[in-house]
Order: C-alpha cells, then structure tokens, then sequence
C-alpha cells in the first residue's frame, strides 16, 4: 500500500467523508449521547459508567473534545463533523500500541461489529502483527451469541447469523469470546483491536485494548477518557467504499513500524 503523508490523509479523510463533514447527522449524535446519559446500556458498548455520565451536555463535551463534533448546544439538526486531526492523531497513539505489542510479541485479538467498512482494515493489521512475530489469537470453535454464531475470517472475530456478517454494537461475542479462552485454560489476549461493544467488553474486563469509533458511538471516547480503554479513533465506520480505508491503514501500519510487514 502507498504510504500517505499526514497531510495528505487528512485531505483524503476529508474527501471520502471517513472525517470533516461526514454522514451522520447532528440529531443521530445527540440522540445517542442521551441514550448513554439515560442509562440504556445498549449504548454503553460493555462498559460500566455507573452515574458518571449522566449528563448529556457531559458527553457531548468530551465527544467535541475526542472527536470533533460542534460543541455548540444550540446546534440540534443538520451537519455534524469529526475532526481529521483528531483522527491521525488518534492513529499515531494506536501506531504506538501496535509498536510496542511488535517489539513483544504479544497476543493479539481482532474483531468487528463493522464488518462491511472496517473488516479489512483489521485483517491488514493482523496481518502485519503476525508478520512482525506477534501471535493473533485464535477463538475457540462453536461459540455462540445473541442467537447467532462468533468465528473468525480472515484472523477477525466476527457475529455471524443466517450465514450473514452482521453489524453489532453488543458487547455479548467478545464476552464469549474471552470466556471460552478461560473455558479452555489458555491465556486471554495481551492486546484487543476492535470496535464496538467486541473493544468496550474487553476493556471493561480490564483488557489492553484500542478501538475505532464513529461519532454516534460515544462509549469508547468515554472509555478513553477514564483510562479504561487505551485509543479510540475517530472516524465514520461505513464509507460508501471499504477501499477508502486503505490509506488509512498504510498510514497507520508506517507509523507503527509495520510497513515492510504488510
């Protein structure tokens, strides 16, 4: 893959809509950060907030902060944006996480609730971890959630129902994941790469863990904010191409020193 410079993926970011101006509209964000704020823990991606984000304006604060929404109250409809900055920013922090699980060869676990958008982004990560001597942790066969199947494709976990990839926020498949490593008496990951409720379950468990975010999905920036979970990068999770991901990958994997892997 052609490595872009920082200024040029953020210019790419901006053009596919992967960040800037992207497509989920202002009455979308703030309906979630409420949701959160209410208590509904499908919005809490696996994560325990307790009463410590009870507040909509709270969320709202950090999710203009981490992410790059308008803070602005009076804004309620139309266009919403994550900043670009943010984002590469954000890649540097978890190309300095996969740096250092390289430099240990550690065990790593991918999965996505995104299958459609980020798939490929973790299957190249994966990739060149592996490469790099880093051990990609295999699931246990015949694990099961929210009535359907957890397995792996292409070293990613995935949900899969009806002999469908499924987009899933649920935290369930990661928990079924780690319980059926501990079920089995192996060793848990040392490192999670994921998005959704597969990275907030991990973290909540205590797990290392990095994940990517849209910016509709508030938990992980939450998360990050207290410490539990490592990054959270900023981005629009479902382009209209899973192909405009690619240079963010080759940026993401150069920083990290794992050019030459993938």
């Amino acid at each position: 893959m052609s490595i872009p410079s920082r200024t040029a993926l953020i210019d790419h970011l901006v053009r596919t809509r992967i960040a800037g101006d992207v497509a989920t509209p202002r009455e979308n964000n703030l309906d979630h950060y409420r949701k959160l704020a209410n208590g509904d823990r499908h919005y809490w991606f696996g994560l325990e907030f307790g009463d410590r984000w009870t507040d909509e304006q709270d969320v709202l604060a950090v999710m203009a902060e981490r992410c790059g929404v308008s803070d602005d109250l009076g804004h309620r409809t139309g266009q919403d944006t994550i900043d670009p900055e943010l984002t590469v920013a954000a890649l540097d922090r978890m190309a300095a996480v996969l740096r250092k699980a390289a430099a240990g060869r550690q065990r790593v676990l991918f999965a996505t609730g995104h299958p459609g958008g980020l798939l490929d982004v973790h299957r190249a990560t994966a990739a060149a971890l592996r490469a790099a001597g880093c051990e990609i942790v295999v699931i246990p066969d015949g694990l099961t959630a929210d009535e359907g199947y957890v397995f792996q494709f292409a070293e990613v976990a995935v949900f899969e129902r009806g002999a469908t990839l499924w987009h899933t926020h649920s935290p369930a498949p990661m928990a079924a994941i780690l319980d059926g490593l501990a079920r089995e008496g192996r060793p848990l990951p040392d490192l999670v790469v994921a998005d959704h409720g597969w990275a907030g379950c991990a973290a909540q468990r205590g797990l290392d863990a990095v994940g990517y975010a849209d910016s509709n999905d508030p938990a992980l920036f939450l998360a990050e904010a207290e410490g539990t979970l490592q990054v959270a990068v900023p981005l629009d999770d479902h382009v209209l191409s899973p192909r405009f991901y690619d240079p963010l990958t080759a940026y993401l994997l150069a920083a990290a020193g794992l050019a030459a892997q993938a």
